[in-house]
């Protein structure tokens, strides 16, 4: 078999304050094109695990390993993160005084790409997320579905291998809401993206391949989801490297 994208050895996260354990024995497998929704109530340990499993935080025990390497063998998590992974937030964190396109480029930065390249991506990528229109927009006079957008085309900037989803839905009104879960699927059906997506919302499992919830920080539930049976085989365009 394929070495998993993602595996983690009985995570364990306890924090300190008031001994408050938020994870216990987490054993996972995420395999390549996946499409992986965490469900369960809050308090249950979802935005913590998506955390430790995007290199946040450090586990208090167990490991986490991306592409068969631990990440607590990495020196330089800015590193690993800026070029492997994407985040996309509930509250968009879009910088207000910068475009839709600029804020797209912002993970570019650190990057080798010249700024007409840089521009081009952006561009590019927001019209992927169907806001080609949009590119010299700032974030005020965009909906707050565009904006959930926006943040989508910017975790894909630098081609990540894998895109981390913290309730991307949780500001949105549902028509919004099921526009952004259309797109995610879009990604995934047309683009092989894999995904993992932190969600209270029941009706977003529909949308991936793979549902596992999670009670008291345990997960007590791993099952095939709505679009479980499908494959894919292309993969999103990698960002240019030197």
């Amino acid at each position: 078999m394929s070495t998993p994208l993602l595996r983690t050895e009985r995570l364990t996260k306890v924090y300190p304050d008031g001994e408050v354990q938020a994870l216990l024995d987490v054993n996972l497998e995420i395999q390549r094109g996946e499409f992986v929704v965490i469900m369960g109530p809050s308090g249950c340990g979802k935005s913590t695990l998506l955390t430790l499993l995007g290199g946040l935080e450090r586990a208090t025990s167990g490991q986490v390993h991306f592409d068969g390497q631990p990440l607590s063998a990495l020196r330089d998590l800015d590193h690993f993160r800026s070029h492997n992974l994407g985040f996309v937030f509930q509250s968009f964190l879009l910088l207000p005084t910068l475009t839709a396109e600029e804020n797209v480029q912002v993970p570019m930065f650190e990057g080798p790409l010249r700024a007409r390249e840089r521009a081009t991506r952006a561009a590019e990528l927001l019209k992927t997320v169907g806001l080609g229109h949009r590119l010299d927009h700032l974030p005020s006079r965009l909906s707050v579905g565009e904006r959930q957008r926006v943040a989508i085309a910017r975790a894909l900037a630098n081609g990540p291998s894998l895109v981390l989803a913290d309730e991307p839905t949780g500001n949105l009104d549902s028509k919004s809401a099921v526009e952004v879960l259309e797109l995610f699927s879009e990604l995934h059906t047309k683009h092989g993206l894999t995904l993992v997506v932190v969600t209270h919302w029941e009706g977003l499992a529909e949308f991936a391949t793979r549902k596992i919830r999670l009670l008291d920080g345990r997960v007590v539930a791993d099952e095939p989801a709505g679009r479980a049976h499908r494959k894919y085989n292309t993969a999103i365009e990698p960002a240019p490297h030197r």
